[in-house]
């Protein structure tokens, strides 16, 4: 079964999930590629496990779109090696397409050229905004369709339009969703009930995301030994990270020794930054920037508590990934974050957008040791329970397994 999987760019540190699942299915015998619009060279060396030989093959490229006038100028050449390379496939996908499209499908040709030239079984838009006007791929090539909403798709584009996925609901043979407030969401964006859909939530490689031992002497909050709070994502707006600054700020003013990391970049780095300075925690918050995945679990490691003050969020890794590596979790009620943690068990949840909320559980969590332990302890048990790596790339096989047959 030939995988071909649609991402903007790959390899990326914030999507260390796509490249996780590229190389489960690789492992389970699945001949999995990757079409994106742009490949780093640089991001390549931040992955170990990609060194492995000639896993770059599998990772295609597509053609510039712009400029426009490079698009023409390269579009006959597109054409002609993609007809020499596959003239079957390529001339029903033209004949086809001409009867959908007219001559549309002269665009739509040269942006799905490598698609076509692989021949693919499944094709899986991992992200909802990239199947809006390219969902049609399924009938042209012959294969099934698969669309991942991961949060931003559902929460944030196109809510202005009530038919903006409409054809993405009509024409995609399944839909891959997070979780069930992300389904729910979906419905009420105007997809069918019975849409042919599983719920499939992110997941952590254990074996990598280890805690490593803790000795007794590193865990009580006392004077000279900060608590240490760590974050983990993208500095983006939706991540709340104002509320997270402003909840250390009332933790150092109730007079907890804290040490705050945010590990993780983004256009919202200034805004960080300024807030930082604002409330005048220079001294107590570091900004530690993108880093490798094996210093992310560093990170992790050296922590007690992981914060997660996210206005919005479909669902979270990181959080997955700090509970793996037993650290209780303070996080926020958005969207899907309810169901990364179970409240008072492996961390706790409160109402987006409440600073006061989040440090009265971050000095709880200081003054308690043996709080800290048990709910990080309870963390990696439900991780290894509930969002085990081996059983995602499993449930991804099923399905695609269960899409193959007559188009």
């Amino acid at each position: 079964m030939r995988i071909v999987l649609i991402v903007p760019a790959f390899p990326k540190l914030s999507e260390t999930f796509i490249v996780n699942k590229f190389l489960g299915l690789l492992e389970r015998g699945h001949d999995v590629h990757i079409v994106c619009s742009r490949s780093d060279r640089d991001e390549w060396g931040r992955f170990e496990p990609l060194s492995r030989a000639g896993l770059r093959r599998r990772v295609h490229v597509s053609w510039p779109t712009q400029p426009r006038w490079l698009v023409v100028l390269l579009f006959p050449l597109v054409l002609l090696s993609t007809l020499l390379a596959q003239p079957g496939a390529a001339a029903r996908y033209l004949a086809a397409g001409w009867r959908l499209f007219g001559p549309g499908v002269l665009r739509r040709f040269y942006l799905d050229a490598r698609i076509i030239r692989l021949r693919p079984d499944i094709v899986h838009f991992e992200f909802g905004t990239m199947a809006r006007g390219r969902i049609g791929l399924g009938e042209l090539t012959k294969c099934r369709t698969v669309v991942s909403f991961r949060g931003f798709d559902l929460n944030y584009v196109g809510l202005e339009d009530a038919a903006y996925y409409q054809e993405v609901w009509d024409r995609a043979d399944a839909l891959h969703l997070l979780g069930q407030d992300l389904w729910e969401r979906a419905q009420r964006r105007g997809c069918p009930a019975d849409k042919h859909h599983v719920l499939i939530p992110p997941a952590i490689d254990t074996r990598l995301f280890v805690p490593g031992e803790r000795g007794a002497g590193e865990r009580p909050i006392a004077s000279g030994r900060p608590l240490r709070v760590v974050s983990v994502g993208r500095l983006e707006w939706k991540k709340g990270y104002e509320y997270a600054l402003q909840a250390v700020k009332r933790v150092v003013d109730a007079g907890v020794p804290v040490e705050y990391t945010i590990v993780g970049d983004g256009k919202y780095r200034e805004a960080v930054a300024y807030c930082r300075h604002e409330l005048g925690l220079e001294a107590v918050v570091k900004l530690a920037g993108a880093v490798p995945p094996a210093e992310v679990r560093e990170h992790l490691r050296r922590a007690d508590v992981f914060l997660h003050a996210a206005v919005s969020e479909g669902f979270c890794n990181a959080v997955l990934e700090a509970q793996a590596m037993e650290l209780p979790v303070v996080t926020s009620d958005a969207d899907g974050l309810p169901e990364n943690v179970e409240h008072g068990v492996t961390g706790y949840v409160v109402p987006r957008r409440d600073p006061a909320a989040l440090a009265e559980k971050l000095i709880l969590l200081a003054g308690d040791p043996a709080l800290r332990q048990r709910m990080g302890q309870a963390g990696r048990e439900r991780v290894r329970r509930c969002f085990d790596l081996d059983r995602q790339i499993d449930a991804f096989a099923s399905l695609y397994e269960s899409l193959t047959g007559p188009v």
